[in-house]
């Protein structure tokens, strides 16, 4: 293989190394390997190019298609295109995709395998941002490509196959230059494509977990996530994988405890912990280990009182305390919500604590609540916070 040029995205040795070990997964799993020329044809040609690049199928802008690979065979076969309008990156963030694993996707097309229908194989064919580090392939890449090229020996490795020296000159002549390559279409790798984020001033929003984060304040629907922050008006828009690529999406619930710089997410009957933007290891864990009872499978809200120390858990209409010091549930619990927070007689879908103050949603509609009387104070719209 030869990489022709190289991404201004990323050091060149970042690049050589996220293709060498693009390569290395596919050569861990079969009898192939790989050797890196760095002149004349290659039997896999890499490129990085914007727009039209001489091979019938110009590249689309950022977004859309991010790379694409034609299958083994003469002239383009076995090469991989990389869409230089994307912004590439070392690892998996928030600002780009990453390249060793886009590179991974396409050498599979490379080597002829086509897209797969399982959801988490490499070959799945909507880019999905996940954690690169020990990286495995999928069981089914290891079918597929074991399918075409056999399981590893021991003995002599088997190379891969090379074309003939090809000189111009004996290809097809000039005047009919379409006919120099095959036409077939190239098999293209896109981003995933989340539901429509809602409009901030849509009346019907509603919010699946609220928390704060360093000062920010961070509302959670689906894969995305609101940003407001104390020192700009402007509110920012991102997704969940941007910030935490692993985490599950549509939480549940989550808090923050500021003074241990640590904020829970809950989802079904799982929480992990997250330390400002990285997850603590030995996550998830089970709810329970917070000490609720089997029968309780989801936690529909959290929100955390700085004052006492004390985290309430809303499930249905009753509510639990957690002592954060103690680590333990409190005696007693759960209670009635509308017993104890007067105004409040429904089940609470998310809730913040802020400024003295408790705002629970439900709905399209937020309660806020006065933290020492548990006393309804007014209600407001949920996108209030949008300045709408």
């Amino acid at each position: 293989h030869r990489i022709t040029n190289f991404t201004p995205d990323m050091l060149q040795a970042d690049v050589e190394e996220a293709i060498a070990r693009a390569f290395h997964l596919w050569s861990s799993v079969t009898p192939l390997r790989f050797t890196r020329i760095y002149d004349g044809q290659a039997d896999i040609m890499i490129s990085f190019a914007a727009g039209f690049h001489g091979d019938f199928y110009s590249f689309d802008g950022p977004g859309g298609t991010l790379a694409h690979a034609y299958a083994p065979g003469n002239g383009f076969g076995g090469d991989a295109h990389f869409d230089e309008d994307e912004n590439w990156t070392k690892f998996t963030t928030y600002s780009g995709y990453n390249l060793f694993l886009v590179a991974a996707h396409e050498l599979g097309h490379s080597l002829g395998l086509s897209h797969s229908n399982v959801f988490g194989a490499l070959m799945y064919p909507i880019y999905t941002a996940v954690d690169t580090r020990d990286y495995q392939l999928h069981q089914d890449d290891i079918d597929g490509i074991q399918a075409l090229y056999g399981p590893p020996k021991e003995s002599a490795a088997v190379p891969t196959k090379a074309f003939p020296p090809q000189e111009p000159t004996e290809m097809v002549p000039a005047e009919a230059p379409t006919q120099m390559y095959p036409r077939e279409e190239p098999t293209e790798m896109t981003p995933s494509k989340p539901p429509q984020r809602p409009d901030d001033c849509d009346p019907d929003l509603t919010f699946d977990a609220i928390t704060t984060l360093r000062g920010e304040t961070l509302f959670f629907k689906g894969s995305y996530v609101w940003r407001k922050s104390p020192y700009f008006s402007e509110i920012e828009h991102d997704t969940i994988s941007s910030f935490w690529p692993t985490l599950m999406v549509s939480f549940d619930a989550a808090y923050e405890i500021d003074k241990r710089d640590r904020v829970l997410f809950f989802k079904d009957d799982q929480y992990w912990a997250v330390s400002g933007y990285s997850i603590e290891s030995g996550f998830p864990k089970p709810i329970q280990n917070l000490g609720f009872p089997t029968t309780v499978r989801k936690i529909d809200a959290a929100v955390h009182d700085q004052s006492t120390k004390r985290t309430y858990f809303f499930v249905g209409n009753k509510y639990w305390s957690f002592n954060e010091n103690t680590q333990s549930m409190e005696r007693g619990y759960p209670r009635k919500i509308a017993a104890d927070f007067q105004g409040i007689g429904h089940p609470i879908d998310a809730a913040l604590q802020k400024d003295g103050y408790f705002y629970f949603f439900h709905g399209s509609n937020q309660y806020e609540v006065d933290i020492k009387k548990k006393k309804l104070i007014r209600i407001m719209k949920s996108n209030s916070w949008f300045n709408c």
